[in-house]
């Protein structure tokens, strides 16, 4: 009997695959358990649609990264953050805040899982981040991180830390 599997199965096939098993396979475990359905025209072309489909958004998404990878190409995002006296931040800047600097200078939308960066960004400086826009598809971004003054928080200390404003 030929059925249609609508999963992996180990040893048997992968997802999409057709496959001839015996009826009492097919019929008593893969049908009721969900992992395949019977081989009729109707179920095959169904899966040809749905392939297409997934063929067709998958080059629209490459498409998209490559018309992002080329705004990004030679783009320096600028972003201000608190330090101290010599360049080392209070805090750090992240992947998240790469992400929304780009958003907000391009009008481009990277999840911050995309930034590729080996830690943390702890210092005044320049910085080369590496931005996968798709598997096929990266682009690489300078951040320039500078230092403002901190605001809101005053810090003075008298004697026992009596009068401390914070």
């Amino acid at each position: 009997m030929k059925v249609l599997l609508t999963q992996d199965v180990p040893g048997l096939g992968l997802k999409g695959s057709v496959v001839d098993v015996k009826e009492g396979y097919a019929r008593n475990y893969l049908i009721p358990k969900g992992f395949a359905k019977n081989a009729t025209e109707g179920a095959l072309k169904a899966l040809k649609d749905e392939l297409l489909v997934k063929e067709k958004k998958a080059e629209r998404e490459h498409r998209e990264a490559q018309k992002a990878a080329k705004a990004l190409d030679g783009a320096r995002v600028e972003i201000a953050a608190h330090a101290g006296e010599h360049g080392r931040l209070f805090g750090a800047v992240t992947a998240k805040d790469i992400s929304e600097a780009i958003a907000q200078r391009f009008g481009i939308h990277i999840d911050k899982k995309k930034i590729d960066l080996n830690e943390n960004i702890k210092s005044v400086g320049v910085y080369k981040v590496k931005v996968k826009l798709h598997p096929d598809v990266a682009q690489e971004v300078e951040v320039l991180v500078t230092a403002s003054a901190r605001t809101g928080a005053t810090h003075s200390f008298h004697g026992k830390g009596e009068g401390r404003t914070v």
